[in-house]
């Protein structure tokens, strides 16, 4: 049984081919283009596994989790980048992501990173 992942992503080349290999892979996938409507969107569908892009056009995937956390609704979640400085990867696991991933991303690593959710088999 699949999980359900929240896919966070500006791009929407990006977004689509996510979803699709995500889906193909047994998992449930809703997703959004904004901090905004991911965090509307997430108040109506709780998932187990958020992976958010942090360079978003309205804000930020760190202000993402954040507003998850004081919500008391940040899941298991994985940041996805173009940055991966040190100081990046430290905002992304302060803000509370389990993992900071540098694009472009390596598929077999995000399945990985998808096994130790908390419901994935």
């Amino acid at each position: 049984m699949g999980l359900k992942v929240f896919l966070v992503e500006d791009n929407t080349d990006t977004r689509r081919l996510l979803t699709c290999l995500l889906e193909l892979s047994g998992h449930e996938v809703r997703s959004a283009s904004s901090v905004q409507s991911a965090l509307a969107a997430l108040g109506r569908w709780p998932c187990d596994v958020l992976v958010s892009d942090i360079g978003l056009p309205d804000g930020s995937g760190v202000e993402l989790a954040e507003a998850l956390k004081r919500r008391g609704e940040l899941p298991f979640a994985i940041a996805v980048s173009g940055f991966g400085t040190a100081a990046d990867v430290a905002a992304s696991l302060a803000a509370g992501f389990a993992h900071h991933l540098v694009k472009p991303i390596e598929l077999e690593m995000l399945d990985r990173l998808l096994q130790e959710a908390p419901g994935a088999r």
